[in-house]
């Protein structure tokens, strides 16, 4: 916690959630063993103490997961934030 004097903000109001993310993606149809490869080498500098730290230190923390899993991370994001839009009827500006 950056400001541990200060409560979180889903204290003040209840169900508030707010997450930014980073990720590698790769084009459809790379192969495994190559997605594989790159994850091997991500996972390994996010553990290391200096990448780690400097993520805390900027408020961030570091997942490091499989590829599986961020593949179904980014379905749920999308569905989530697919129905916000669809249920405020906001369309992208031509």
């Amino acid at each position: 916690m950056l400001v541990p004097e200060l409560p979180p903000v889903a204290e003040t109001l209840p169900g508030f959630e707010m997450l930014s993310w980073l990720g590698l993606v790769a084009p459809l149809g790379t192969p495994k063993e190559i997605v594989a490869l790159i994850n091997s080498a991500v996972v390994k500098v996010l553990k290391t103490p200096e990448v780690r730290d400097r993520l805390l230190g900027m408020g961030a923390e570091a997942v490091g997961n499989t590829p599986e899993e961020f593949g179904a991370f980014l379905r749920s994001e999308t569905a989530k934030w697919g129905k916000v839009l669809r249920d405020a009827d906001i369309r992208p500006s031509q």
